[in-house]
C-alpha cells in the first residue's frame, strides 16, 4: 500500500502539470512513450522480446503511430504505412525463419498496431475536439477509472456473485453494477461542473452540454473498461504473470493502468465523430 501511495504522489502531480501546460508536442511525446512502454511490456510477458530485430522494428513503428495521426499527409496514408511495417516483419521472418514463427509475427503485428491506436484515441480526442478536447479526454479517463474505483469498493464490501472467477476471482456482478452507477454519476456531474467552469473561469463562455450523451457514454465506457480489464487478465493468466510491468511500483506497468481504456477510448473518439455533445 505504501508503494502505491508513493507512486501516486509522484505521478498525479506530474499529470496535473502536463494538463496545465496543455502543450501539444508534449502530449504527442507522452502518448508515443506510453505506447512504446505498453507494447514492450506485452512483448516481455509473451517472451517475444528476445528477437532483437523484430522488437526494434515493432517499438520504432509504435513510437511513430501518434505522430502519423497528427500529420494529415501521413494519416491519409496510414494503410500504406501499416502494410510497409508488415512487409518488413515478413522480411525478418524470411531471413530468420528458423527462429521466428508466424505465431510470433502475428502477435507482434497485432499488438504493435492495436495498442498504440487505442491509446492514441485519447490524443485524438484532445487534438481534434477543440476547444473542448481537454475536458473530453479527462472525462473519458474519469468515466473509466472512477467507474473502476466504484466497482472495486462496491465489490469489496458487497460482492458475492462472481462474474468469471477463473479469469479474475475478485470481480463480482455487484461490483460491475456499482461501477456502472459510479460512471453514470460521473457522466451526469462532469458536464455540469464543466459548464460552471466555462461560465465562471474560462473566459466567461456559456456552453450547453448534452447530459444524456455524457451519461450514456460514461456507462458504455465503464462496461468496455471491464472488457479491457478481463482481456488483460486473460493474457496475464496465460503468461503466468501478476502484472505487465513494474514501472509504477505498487500499480504495475502501463498496461496494468490503461488496460481498461483500450476499448473505451476508441469508442469515445468514434462517438464524438457521430455526435458532438457541447454547444
Amino acid at each position: 500500500m505504501a508503494r502505491r501511495i508513493i507512486s501516486a504522489a509522484v505521478v498525479i502531480p506530474l499529470a496535473i502539470v502536463v494538463l496545465i501546460l496543455d502543450y501539444e508536442p508534449l502530449f504527442i511525446v507522452i502518448f508515443s512513450a506510453l505506447s512504446v512502454v505498453a507494447v514492450y511490456e506485452m512483448l516481455v510477458v509473451t517472451k517475444y522480446i528476445n528477437n532483437v530485430s523484430i522488437s526494434l522494428l515493432s517499438l520504432s513503428f509504435v513510437f511513430i503511430i501518434p505522430i502519423v495521426f497528427i500529420i494529415n499527409d501521413l494519416r491519409d496514408n496510414l494503410p500504406a504505412i501499416c502494410c510497409g511495417f508488415l512487409f518488413l516483419l515478413f522480411l525478418v521472418m524470411i531471413n530468420k525463419h528458423e527462429k521466428v514463427s508466424f505465431e510470433v509475427l502475428s502477435l507482434v503485428a497485432f499488438v504493435s498496431i492495436c495498442i498504440p491506436l487505442s491509446l492514441s484515441s485519447l490524443l485524438f480526442i484532445r487534438l481534434f475536439s477543440k476547444p473542448h478536447g481537454m475536458f473530453l479526454m479527462i472525462f473519458t479517463l474519469l468515466a473509466v477509472w472512477l467507474g473502476d474505483a466504484g466497482a472495486y469498493f462496491i465489490g469489496t464490501f458487497f460482492g458475492k456473485h462472481k462474474i468469471a472467477p477463473k479469469i479474475s476471482p475478485k470481480k463480482s456482478w455487484e461490483g460491475f453494477f456499482g461501477g456502472i452507477i459510479t460512471s453514470g454519476l460521473v457522466g451526469f456531474l462532469s458536464p455540469l461542473i464543466y459548464e460552471h467552469l466555462c461560465l465562471n473561469y474560462f473566459d466567461g463562455v456559456a456552453i450547453e452540454t448534452n447530459k444524456l450523451f455524457f451519461m450514456g457514454a460514461a456507462v458504455i465506457c465503464s462496461a468496455l473498461g471491464v472488457v479491457g480489464d478481463f482481456s488483460a487478465s486473460i493474457v496475464k493468466r496465460q503468461c503466468s504473470v501478476k502484472d505487465f510491468g513494474n514501472i509504477l511500483p505498487g500499480h504495475g506497468g502501463v498496461l496494468d493502468r490503461f488496460d481498461s481504456v483500450l476499448f473505451a477510448a476508441p469508442f469515445m473518439y468514434q462517438a464524438l465523430q457521430v455526435h458532438f455533445p457541447i454547444v
